[in-house]
């Protein structure tokens, strides 16, 4: 199941593709949070993890620890706070997060989190069967966003997309 920010059923799509440890994600998280909140319902953010595994150290164990917070109802508060603490991803950190948006500490790390693993391998596979080879990579509505990842360019190209929606 897919994380949707915004109105599940806006006609514009930003969907991402992101890593928790990559340090342009974490710049376009505010960007993002912010295109959908002012769009008045018209675009919806989809966030599918990404992780980089093999230059950043923590972002397998963060995107599990983000999926770990889903049945809690609180897995946006765990994403944007995860952006905000990149520089702290070890698990007795990504345990406090948890703890500290409402979620149950346990399942955010060790054994108990190899149960989100399939979501985020899921979300990786899907990526990569859609060329995604970095992060963020984002797509409006299926096509691949090659902008600047900025908020006026990101509400041109969606209002482009959503007038020919």
């Amino acid at each position: 199941m897919d994380h949707v920010y915004g109105n599940v059923d806006a006609p514009v799509t930003v969907l991402e593709y992101g890593d928790y440890q990559c340090p342009y994600c974490a710049g376009a998280a505010p960007v993002l949070r912010r295109l959908v909140e002012e769009s008045d319902g018209q675009i919806r953010l989809i966030f599918r993890n990404f992780p980089l595994f093999e230059i950043h150290e923590y972002a397998l164990t963060a995107a599990l620890a983000a999926e770990s917070t889903t049945a809690a109802g609180v897995f946006w508060d765990m994403h944007h706070v995860l952006f905000k603490k990149q520089d702290r991803l070890e698990d007795a950190f990504l345990r406090h997060y948890a703890e500290a948006v409402g979620a149950d500490p346990e399942l955010a790390t060790g054994e108990a989190a190899q149960q989100f693993a399939p979501k985020v391998q899921d979300d990786y596979t899907t990526g990569v069967a859609s060329g995604i080879a970095g992060t963020p990579s984002l797509l409006i509505n299926d096509t691949p966003y090659e902008g600047r990842i900025e908020l006026p360019d990101l509400r041109r190209a969606t209002t482009l997309t959503l007038r020919r929606v």
